[in-house]
């Protein structure tokens, strides 16, 4: 049987739904398609002292120190932090 979408769901068999329906909603494997991740952040001082467990005035001393330069992105005040990035910084630290 031909089956496309005009076809009335009461002419169709169940083999004939399962069969158009495994058909509209395959899912084309395209390996050029890239798994796009989602980054999560963190912000400010506040945000990395909650990261990594410590006081505000020790983690601003760390961020000083140059531990989590990679994983920092600053523009005057506003500070942006891959939280992925830094915990990595941070557990290469110790």
């Amino acid at each position: 049987m031909n089956i496309d979408r005009d076809t009335p769901m009461w002419q169709l068999t169940l083999g004939d739904f399962l069969q158009a329906f495994q058909k509209y909603t395959e899912i084309p494997n395209n390996p050029e398609q890239e798994v796009i991740e989602k980054k999560e952040y963190v912000y400010g001082i506040n945000g990395l002292a909650d990261l990594i467990g410590c006081s505000k005035t020790h983690a601003s001393r760390l961020k000083s120190q140059g531990i989590f330069d990679e994983a920092i992105i600053q523009r005057g005040r506003k500070i942006i932090i891959d939280r992925e990035k830094a915990l990595e910084l941070f557990n290469n630290k110790l």
